[in-house]
């Protein structure tokens, strides 16, 4: 079992902050900024004008940019170097009227019981020490109509494909991330994390069993990421 604890993790997202957007554009040949914008469209069908989204883990702020075309937006981590990179980048881009950022925990939000109209987190929940705690904070803080989106990697099915994706993953990602960033750590637990993450059908069960009731899932670029959007009501 991965090491989770909430000091741990801090520690180890501070070590590559400096280089993180670098490395997430490099290993994912910037696919990641597709899944970005696809997980915006599949809110921006849903939420209505005056929303407010609250982004979990929310890094230097790359989901909390790309929400912020549709709704204000709280970008909200526990890592405070990740913290400054994303302010820093949403005052480059003239965001500051859309989007705040705010340090706290995912296992213990900071914010009043229905406050948001949507929480997201991407490649985050997998790093919680706790997912379900961290799942039943994010159904108190959303609205009765509200919507959970989470974005994450995932294992491909298709034979060869899953093959090829986790000799990459397993392999040549763990060595790159190591080489540009300086550190080992990070770029070897990434895979490790993700082969103890909940299986696209486990989590739909999870989020279940939490309340929400109603979960999709939307397999990405192959199986390589799923996007699950779950609602405290029928879709309809």
């Amino acid at each position: 079992m991965l090491d989770k604890r909430s000091h741990q993790i801090q520690r180890m997202f501070a070590s590559v902050a400096h280089r993180y957007d670098f490395l997430n554009r490099l290993l994912s040949l910037s696919i990641d900024q597709l899944w970005r914008r696809f997980t915006r469209r599949k809110l921006d069908q849903r939420l209505g004008s005056g929303s407010v989204i609250l982004d979990l883990c929310t890094g230097t702020g790359d989901l909390a940019i790309e929400l912020s075309r549709i709704a204000a937006v709280i970008g909200c981590d526990f890592c405070h170097p990740m913290l400054v990179r994303g302010v820093e980048k949403s005052l480059r881009k003239d965001l500051a009227n859309r989007i705040e950022f705010a340090e706290g925990d995912a296992l213990q939000l900071p914010f009043a019981s229905a406050r948001f109209d949507a929480v997201t987190i991407a490649f985050g929940l997998r790093n919680l020490e706790h997912y379900e705690t961290g799942i039943r904070e994010m159904y108190r803080v959303l609205n009765d109509t509200g919507y959970l989106a989470i974005l994450e990697f995932s294992i491909p099915k298709w034979p060869v494909y899953r093959q090829l994706y986790l000799f990459y993953f397993t392999k040549i990602l763990p060595r790159i991330g190591a080489l540009v960033s300086g550190k080992d750590g990070p770029y070897s637990y990434l895979p490790a994390s993700v082969k103890e993450f909940p299986s696209v059908e486990a989590l739909k069960e999870m989020l279940l069993s939490v309340g929400f009731k109603e979960v999709v899932a939307y397999p990405l670029t192959g199986g390589i990421a799923t996007l699950h959007l779950a609602s405290k009501r029928r879709m309809g």
